[in-house]
């Protein structure tokens, strides 16, 4: 059971990154590279079939629909699509219909009791395939504003400025102080029977 999800998420990783790589180039070939195996005798076989054409081996009847590589630059991705129907007891049942890759045979593999067939490689080139490519986007030129004659345009060398004197400020009127008349000082008033302090002469010694 855990082999079965193994398989399943592989295949999505693959599905995932052939989509991620839609963006490269692709070779078109004429001719795919497969090789087969006997379960019952353990024999490998290793045949060649053309594109549009089909084959026999053993009871799998085989077709191949397109094989594409990539470019020497890129990393290989050797795939192609293969139809193939089981001819035993006179019937032509469908058993496989699909990608095959060549770097993972045990992916999306044929399933059958007697026989396995897998991709080894792609041969003849016949056209490669340009796939859009997505041009990294360049930033909008930056308009210059409009600069009058004595602006500076970017890289200039800016001279000094004459430093304008800065004008006194405003003067301020002030009224003239008014001088308050001087009130003649009071004399204490010694209220009768009130304690007076001794004064203490000390002038000269007494008598």
């Amino acid at each position: 059971m855990n082999f079965g999800w193994t398989r399943t998420a592989v295949a999505l990783a693959l599905l995932i990154g052939g989509i991620g790589a839609a963006q490269a180039d692709r070779i078109k070939n004429s001719t795919a590279v497969f090789s087969g195996l006997d379960k019952i005798t353990g024999r490998i076989v290793s045949f060649e079939v053309g594109i549009d054409e089909t084959v026999q081996f053993g009871a799998l009847r085989m077709t191949p629909r397109v094989c594409f590589t990539k470019p020497p630059t890129e990393n290989p991705n050797t795939t192609s699509f293969v139809e193939v129907e089981d001819t035993a007891e006179g019937a032509n049942r469908q058993v496989f219909s699909g990608w095959m890759f060549a770097a993972s045979p045990g992916l999306h593999g044929i399933e059958h009791p007697v026989y396995d067939i897998w991709l080894v490689d792609c041969k003849g080139e016949v056209e490669v395939i340009a796939e859009p490519k997505e041009a990294p986007e360049e930033p909008a030129p930056i308009e210059d504003a409009a600069t009058g004659p004595g602006d500076a345009a970017p890289g200039d060398i800016m001279a000094p400025t004459a430093i304008q004197p800065v004008p006194p400020p405003p003067a301020v009127e002030t009224a003239p102080l008014r001088q308050q008349p001087r009130q003649p000082r009071r004399q204490p008033v010694r209220r009768p029977g009130a304690f007076e302090a001794p004064i203490i002469n000390t002038d000269r010694p007494n008598d």
